[in-house]
């Protein structure tokens, strides 16, 4: 996808380990503390919420618009991000 960053492009290309919230597309420094606030500080644990939520971007996304306030287009990035990653890994 050339319409993706460079950060999606590097956190889907190589297996997720021990990575911090902040290297998943569309979360920044401030919405990493946002998430980091509410016990999600690692990558893998977002990810378990994007599982719970059965892989279903649109649940996922609205989740973060109503937990985190995250703005429309990065909660979409953050979505399309563990979902890319999930298909390629899991």
């Amino acid at each position: 996808m050339s319409s993706t960053s460079q950060k999606h492009r590097n956190f889907v290309g190589e297996p997720m380990g021990d990575k911090c919230v902040t290297d998943v597309a569309g979360i920044g420094k401030v919405y990493g503390q946002k998430l980091c606030d509410k016990g999600f500080d690692k990558a893998y644990v977002l990810l378990g919420q994007f599982l719970l939520l059965k892989k279903d971007e649109e649940m996922f996304r609205d989740w973060l618009l109503t937990e985190i306030k995250m703005r429309d287009r990065d909660a979409i990035n953050c979505a399309s991000c563990l979902k890319e990653w999930s298909d390629a890994f899991l």
